[in-house]
């Protein structure tokens, strides 16, 4: 799954400190608390500059602290200060946006720092975000500000690349100014009525200290130094990560406020309440691409909770309960619709299925009524989804539940009739379509080397079988997969989204124009839908933005850049001695807020 939304999983919350001293929850004497955990797919390195795959967000989001982040517990996600003292003062018209950071929070130690202790500035975040604009970075998520288009940072940018200078960092820039040590100040070309958003993702504009970055160079990757509760303590690329209690973390208490009502929330909130956080002192994550290896870890106790392995929900949670044998064992389960979507892209500069033009398009349609959705979700996704109708997911603004589209329909006879109408025709009598001018129709479409891929893989040819369209697959792992797709090397990629907002924009600006080679991997540019996308990025969440919204969904539909599948259906489930743990729609750093029972796991191993 892609980061950023990261187009994947997710989740986060942080919460204010108290001004009395809490005591730590782990006394030296006492045997540390260990999190064990794993990844399905290997990260790709620590620098928030740098990061847009899923897994390597979860880690630096530990590592690294936005100003703002989201209540553990709230439900409707709301946003709460993290080093910011306070919410940011925002301008009447949404152009200015006035961030005011908390005194004395410091960065983990460091060499860089040659024995000095490095308390956060406003200076740091100004820095951290004219990072994302440096060409030397690559940064795959510069969209997302450049979206919001802050005064003079584009101009700038243009700038170094047109003349290849180093990046001039202590260049004043009108919309990115730090006003003293501890305030700084976003002023944007156009009103952004959700910009606070933005500051919300520290695996993107978590503060960076300009000194770490210059003595590791192009290695900071490996070096991810924050203000966070843990530090990064071993790397085994692909491997294993292991990270440990920042000592130096500031005194921070659970302080979620979830609903009334919300019965799951209120049982967190009173058991956790007032805790000094972090409340576990190593985090050990393992990279277990193979699913059935994953699933036994978490079985035999060696890791603590897992994202239950597709090939084995209907083991685990059949008809979405969870399995009497882990409930005895007293298992918990974790279970919703998640914010995110499934899908396969189009790449539109590619010979074969790109292009505006009424026989390309009615090629990727035709494709996209082909698969089979519902098949999909009953036979490989184990009933762990619901079909989608756009790119918006739920609990977004600008998602319908009673929004119906083409691209959920599936249908073998419209697929074959649009193919025959526009001349992908058999010319040569070997039962294969072809290109209209005669030349071979071949789909190559990338995949990885794992069993739940192959399943896929089965699946889409025996959709296109259906339609006599020839597919082939590209096996290669998810790094490889991610570096081919930026530089727009592949022809179709099946790829997951999670947004990090609770905004409807997060997915629609993977098919805005200027956003082609990092969050529009799909690189669609059609003008009449980047105006929609510009006109309602300028709104408030008002009916006229949800309807401009609406007609961008209609408009993806009908050009068919991404056939959109699923909605997957998230479900964790959690041994008995982890406590506190509840999957977050749009925040990543869960493991600041949960606790490990270590009485209780020596009783369940013995």
């Amino acid at each position: 799954m892609l980061g950023r939304r990261r187009f994947a999983l997710l989740l986060t919350v942080t919460l204010w400190c108290g001004a009395a001293a809490v005591p730590a929850q782990t006394p030296a004497s006492a045997e540390p608390k260990v999190l064990k955990y794993a990844f399905a797919v290997a990260e790709t390195g620590f620098d928030p500059a740098q990061i847009s795959d899923l897994y390597s967000a979860i880690i630096a989001a530990h590592i690294f602290e936005a100003p703002l982040t989201y209540d553990y517990l709230a439900r409707p996600a709301r946003l709460v200060p993290q080093t910011a003292a306070a919410m940011p003062e925002v301008s009447a018209d949404f152009t200015t946006f006035t961030v005011r950071i908390k005194p004395g929070i410091y960065f983990a130690d460091d060499p860089a720092f040659k024995g000095r202790r490095r308390e956060l500035t406003a200076h740091d975040y100004v820095y951290s975000i004219k990072r994302h604009y440096d060409p030397r970075w690559k940064s795959p998520t510069l969209y997302v500000l450049q979206n919001a288009k802050i005064v003079g940072m584009d101009a700038l940018r243009e700038q170094v690349t047109k003349h290849h200078r180093p990046f001039p960092y202590d260049t004043e820039v009108a919309g990115l100014r730090a006003l003293d040590r501890y305030t700084f100040r976003i002023r944007l070309a156009e009103p952004s009525p959700r910009f606070q958003f933005v500051l919300s993702d520290g695996a993107t504009l978590g503060a960076v200290a300009r000194e770490v970055v210059e003595a590791y160079g192009d290695a900071i990757v490996e070096h991810p130094v924050g203000t966070g509760p843990y530090r990064l303590t071993q790397w085994r690329r692909s491997s294993r990560m292991v990270l440990e209690r920042n000592p130096g973390f500031r005194v921070e208490t659970f302080n979620a406020q979830p609903a009334p009502d919300d019965a799951v929330g209120q049982e967190i909130a009173q058991r956790m309440q007032g805790k000094r956080l972090p409340l576990i002192d190593r985090i050990e994550v393992s990279v277990i691409e193979q699913s059935q290896p994953r699933w036994l870890a978490f079985l035999n106790g060696e890791t603590d909770l897992v994202g239950v392995p597709l090939e084995f929900a209907n083991v685990a949670v059949p008809n979405g309960e969870l399995a009497p044998h882990l409930a005895k064992r007293g298992i918990r389960m974790d279970r919703s619709l998640g914010s995110d979507v499934t899908l396969t892209y189009f790449q539109m500069e590619h010979p074969v299925v790109g292009g505006y033009t009424p026989e390309k398009v009615a090629l990727r349609r035709a494709i996209a009524l082909a698969i089979d959705v519902e098949q999909e979700i009953r036979l490989v996704r184990r009933g762990q989804a619901i079909p989608a109708q756009s790119t918006i997911p739920p609990m977004t603004f600008g998602y319908d539940p009673d929004f119906r589209s083409e691209m959920s329909e599936h249908s073998v006879p419209k697929a074959r009739a649009l193919l025959d109408m526009y001349g992908y025709v058999d010319k040569n009598g070997d039962g294969w379509r072809d290109l209209p001018d005669g030349s071979p129709l071949v789909l190559e479409v990338i995949s990885g080397p794992d069993s739940l891929a192959r399943e896929f893989n089965e699946l889409w040819k025996k959709n296109m079988d259906a339609i006599n369209v020839r597919v082939s697959f590209r096996v290669t792992k998810w790094p490889e997969q991610l570096k081919l797709s930026r530089a727009g090397k592949l022809m179709m990629w099946g790829v997951g989204f999670s947004a990090t907002v609770p905004d409807g924009d997060d997915l629609l600006s993977i098919a805005y124009g200027p956003n082609k080679g990092s969050g529009n991997h799909a690189r669609f540019d059609l003008p009449a839908f980047n105006a929609l996308y510009e006109q309602q990025h300028r709104m408030a969440d008002t009916p006229e933005r949800f309807e401009l919204m609406t007609r961008a969904k209609k408009m993806l539909v009908a050009y068919m850049p991404y056939k959109v599948h699923t909605h997957r259906i998230g479900t964790t489930l959690v041994h008995p001695w982890v406590v506190g743990y509840r999957a977050h729609p749009f925040a990543r750093d869960f493991w600041r807020y949960i606790d490990i029972d270590n009485a209780r796991r020596a009783v369940a191993v013995d």
